[in-house]
């Protein structure tokens, strides 16, 4: 154990975690020339195609450092706020993390975000400046910044360039110094964490282990305390990063185990894995007659659940692909901990799932693997968040669709989801910064001064400002320089209603939605707006409504299809003409008085979208 070191690396989006993971892999030799690749630990092609990471990827990599050779677990992780979940994760499988900054762009929101989680579970701290080979690079800036941050020197910041590979085999070598080796024991029975797993169709669920205490051998049975769930190690082994099998893991050690359990439910992210007791006879455990006594003691800290905040519906093109709809988002489950769904129905789209996600880009990466990994076409709504209501017998309620709003007068108060914006932006581009953030709902509670030409604003604002649309804005108007992060702050009071559309004095429910009082106005123009230019024109004119407690507040008009009745007539006098565009006008009129405007199934998809 004195010679294994695990580790990750933190940081900001794009700020060069993949292209030093490539280069730790070509300086231990864990990956030969020939088979090298860009991006490498992305195993999707959905990251190589985006330029970032989205799950984390264990690596084992051998380094000799004076004759002795270590074995050094990396786990490289996402920079994006939606996948924070998968850094926690990982700094809780590693005793020491490498902080990695933009020395073009310095310290980001993320930064701050990850570092706070690491200092949390007290792991050893490498700070490193990366990208000095950029002619933009600001290298002592960054150190200075860096150094205020962690209260350390600045000669004790490495300045690397991941790129050309400049001074990288000195940060293995300060891994090796500076980061402890993991605590255990080899002679105390078997405790792994299950910090991750996926799905196999051989092999059954693969999950990946940080061994705690112990040791564990291919053939082993083994038991999850958490499911009650128990199996047989059918391989076991590392990351290469591959999957490559070994003869065992011993304490201290990250790895994988196969093992051979099906069902989804059973294997889960945070659950602890001991060895069966060799007193429990093969045939109770082969029919789960054995009920494995375990105390409190055994199990692992784990991790805390993470919580959806936004929600979105997925369903299928074809209503004939539900099933395997169904079991493909349990396989993305095995995944990605931080994703939930459950079945919901729509009349006008079948059957299909309401899913929760940790953002918007969270949602747009599980939609885009559902088609690519399993070959299926869906309609996804525009996401939403999770309301609070409080009814006369104060009872609290949460409301996830607006089937589920109840009517005025039995709501008491109502709440929606609050976050703490926070903000780090260049001074040139604060007056374009505070312009979008004034735009939001919410207010202003601190400004900082960071570095010499940074500033750190924090907003508190409702989480519907910002799940849709925000991030990019704020990137279009600071050229990509300044950066967000969020968290939950909790409930405030808002004022809801439910905005429903009428079509030809028809309501649609398909349509209706749950907003804000003061954004029904602006909703419902746009909602009236879209249909009229999606919906095809009937032979009688179609009024679209949006409606809040019976009142209308917008209102469009699709002009009826004329047919020119008198294209027929030759001559005569101009009372022919009149009798039968009178005749047409008395049509129209029963018409829209009986008539009933079928919607193509096409607008739905279209209106669902958003």
């Amino acid at each position: 154990m004195e010679n294994i070191r695990n580790f990750c690396i933190i940081s900001h989006i794009d700020h060069g975690k993949s292209t030093l993971a490539d280069r730790f892999l070509e300086l231990t030799g864990t990956v030969s020339k020939e088979k090298m690749r860009t991006q490498y630990l992305d195993m999707m092609d959905l990251e190589r195609e985006k330029g970032i990471t989205i799950k984390m990827q264990p690596v084992r990599m051998e380094y000799t450092l004076n004759n002795k050779v270590y074995s050094l677990n990396l786990i490289d992780t996402p920079g994006h706020v939606d996948f924070s979940y998968e850094v926690s994760r990982s700094l809780a499988a590693t005793e020491g993390v490498i902080l990695l900054v933009d020395a073009t762009k310095g310290i980001q929101a993320q930064t701050l975000a990850n570092l706070e989680m690491a200092n949390k579970q007290n792991l050893a701290i490498i700070p490193v400046v990366n990208k000095i080979d950029l002619p933009q690079a600001r290298v002592e800036e960054t150190k200075k910044e860096i150094a205020g941050l962690l209260g350390v020197p600045e000669n004790d910041i490495f300045a690397v360039s991941a790129k050309t590979g400049a001074n990288v085999e000195q940060i293995l070598e300060m891994v090796i110094e500076k980061i402890p080796s993991p605590s255990g024991s080899p002679e105390k029975n078997l405790r792994a964490l299950i910090f991750d797993s996926k799905y196999d169709s051989f092999k059954g669920i693969i999950a990946y282990l940080r061994v705690i205490d112990g040791g564990i051998f291919a053939g082993d049975k083994i038991y999850l305390i958490q499911s009650e769930s128990s199996g047989e190690v059918k391989e076991i082994g590392f990351f290469n990063p591959q999957l490559k099998p070994s003869k065992e893991l011993r304490a201290g050690e990250i790895g994988y185990l196969a093992t051979g359990i099906k069902e989804s439910s059973k294997v889960r992210v945070g659950d602890t894995l001991i060895k069966v007791s060799s007193f429990l006879k093969t045939e109770q455990f082969r029919s789960g007659l054995g009920k494995i006594q375990t105390s409190r003691t055994d199990a692992l800290p784990g991790y805390k659940e993470p919580k959806a905040v936004v929600f979105a519906s997925i369903y299928p093109e074809n209503p004939d692909d539900f099933d395997l709809l169904k079991e493909s988002l349990a396989k993305l489950k095995l995944n990605d901990a931080s994703f939930s769904f459950e079945m919901e129905t729509k009349e006008a789209l079948g059957r299909g799932f309401r899913c929760g996600f940790l953002g918007s880009l969270h949602a747009e990466i599980i939609s885009e693997r559902l088609s690519r990994e399993f070959g299926l076409k869906l309609i996804i709504s525009t996401p939403s968040v999770v309301f609070k209501i409080i009814n006369q017998k104060n009872q609290e309620i949460q409301i996830y669709s607006v089937r589920e709003f109840p009517e005025p007068g039995e709501i008491k108060e109502s709440k929606e989801p609050w976050v703490k914006l926070e903000v780090i932006t260049p001074s040139e581009y604060l007056g374009k910064i505070l312009e979008l953030l004034n735009n939001l709902e919410g207010r202003q509670t601190e400004t900082k001064y960071f570095g010499s030409d940074k500033v750190f604003l924090t907003y508190e604002t409702p989480l519907r400002e910002i799940i849709v649309g925000f991030y990019d804005n704020l990137k279009g108007v600071s050229r990509g320089f300044a950066s967000m992060n969020y968290e939950m702050m909790g409930y405030k009071p808002v004022e809801l209603v439910k905005l429903e559309i009428l079509i030809a004095g028809q309501k649609e429910e398909a349509f209706s939605r749950i907003v804000s009082s003061k954004e029904a106005f602006r909703e419902g123009k746009k909602i009236v707006k879209k249909l009229k230019k999606l919906l095809p024109p009937q032979l009688f004119s179609v009024s679209l409504q949006a409606v809040v407690s019976g009142k209308i507040i917008a209102r469009e008009t699709i002009s009826a299809r004329r047919k020119d009745v008198t294209a027929p007539l030759y001559g005569g006098d101009y009372t022919r003409k009149r009798k039968l565009l009178e005749k047409q006008k008395k049509g129209k009129k029963k018409l829209k008085e009986k008539g009933r405007v079928e919607i193509p199934s096409r607008i739905f998809l279209e209106m669902f979208k958003g």
